[in-house]
């Protein structure tokens, strides 16, 4: 039956409501809209649902904080630490806090693109019912959504994270990774990069294609400029084989021949690739020369998962031996750079594997989601190391929860 032969009762109500026109008002006019109207333009729309004083913050790189985005009709007021505050809250969880103050109810909604966390935005209403929720948790969404597509072209958004100044070869970096967290009902991950504005040699990349996950993880020799150009080269090798539908003993060919060439004899990286079935938990991996991930079960570091090692990237070593291994529904993954185990306590021995293995457990029987390991990790690390770093320190978490797509 065509729409013109429907009854009258039949027809589809096509009328624009409230949620729809606020939502959709935005929608529209975020096409062409400068960057730097954007503030403006949101605190404009959540004046129409009744709200008022809107701060925008935004995930600063190492992650500690969430700083405010300057901006016409925007309030800017202190960072806000990630750990211990309201915003932070709602950044880690992923879900709305409303805090009850004098003048009403101060929201704090997580700005969700997909599944990657890009910050918080907080407003004030006289008061909230559950209308209020749903019409402020969409609009959260689109204004995620609204900034990562303005991010692409200007430096607003870069800048305004920044809590110190970047090295060039940290900058490099920065734009080479991908979100720091992903997130579907069958997996979930999360890395951190230490230290956040100097990092150099270490890089990770993943893409999850149908039902199969594809990660890596590489640490180029050397500091500054030549280990992130080093690593810029890998990780577009990789993504370049990857795209290819090769397996992973050709991956490393490739990565390898890659490096050879374009350094020379006298230089390498460590590397590690994985591929997941996120619907059966088969992980394949090749690891070349890099430290064996550890598998967590149960909130316990169960084993590493150790394997045939082949010679690090650049080297020529011949084709690799492929490791197997079937994850179990709820097992985790956390893999890691050298930095994280050689870096040495404040005025110690190495940090090592085992101290490592202890705080992972302790980290993990607290039950926290993957990003707050991966953070709690990575700051006790730093604070064993006195602060400072001397290595590039990656971490990258990995859950696999089992489950069809469909």
């Amino acid at each position: 039956m065509s729409s013109v032969d429907r009854s009258p009762e039949q027809q589809v109500d096509r009328t624009e409501g409230f949620g729809e026109r606020l939502l959709g008002v935005l929608l529209d006019r975020a096409h062409e809209m400068p960057p730097q109207m954007i503030a403006p333009l949101i605190a404009e729309e959540v004046a129409n649902v009744g709200g008022r004083d809107v701060s925008i913050l935004l995930q600063d790189y190492s992650q500690l904080v969430l700083v405010p985005l300057p901006g016409y009709r925007l309030l800017v007021g202190e960072p806000q630490p990630v750990n211990g505050s309201d915003a932070g809250t709602a950044f880690l969880r992923a879900t709305a806090v409303e805090t009850p103050q004098d003048d009403g109810i101060r929201m704090f909604l997580p700005l969700l693109d997909g599944s990657d966390q890009v910050g918080v935005m907080a407003l004030t209403l006289d008061t909230v019912d559950d209308n209020d929720r749903r019409l402020l948790r969409r609009l959260a969404g689109l204004v995620a959504d609204i900034i990562v597509t303005k991010h692409a072209y200007t430096d607003q958004f870069f800048k305004a994270r920044r809590t110190e100044e970047m090295s060039v070869s940290a900058e490099i970096q920065w734009s080479l990774l991908p979100p720091l967290s992903m997130s579907v009902p069958q997996v979930e991950l999360a890395g951190i990069l230490e230290p956040a504005y100097n990092v150099a040699g270490d890089s990770f990349d993943y893409a999850l294609n149908d039902n199969i996950l594809h990660v890596a993880m590489v640490d180029a020799m050397g500091h500054g400029l030549d280990a992130a150009t080093m690593a810029t080269v890998a990780i577009g090798a990789y993504r370049h084989a990857r795209r290819a539908d090769i397996d992973l003993s050709q991956i490393y060919t490739y990565l390898d021949q890659a490096i050879a060439q374009q350094f020379g004899p006298d230089h390498f990286l460590t590397a590690q690739m994985m591929r997941l079935d996120i619907t059966t938990g088969d992980l394949t991996w090749v690891n070349a020369g890099h430290p064996a991930p550890l598998l967590i079960r149960d909130r316990r570091v169960k084993h590493q998962l150790l394997s045939a090692t082949t010679l690090p990237v650049g080297f020529g070593g011949e084709a690799p031996q492929i490791s197997e291994v079937s994850l179990r529904p709820g097992d985790r993954l956390l893999f890691f750079t050298d930095g994280v185990i050689e870096e040495h306590v404040a005025g110690g021995a190495q940090f090592g594997e085992a101290r490592l293995i202890d705080w992972v457990n302790r980290v993990s029987a607290e039950g926290s989601g993957v990003r707050a390991v991966v953070r709690a990790l990575s700051s006790t690390l730093k604070q064993m190391r006195g602060g400072t770093t001397s290595d590039d320190a990656t971490l990258l978490l990995l859950e696999w929860r089992g489950g069809d797509a469909r």
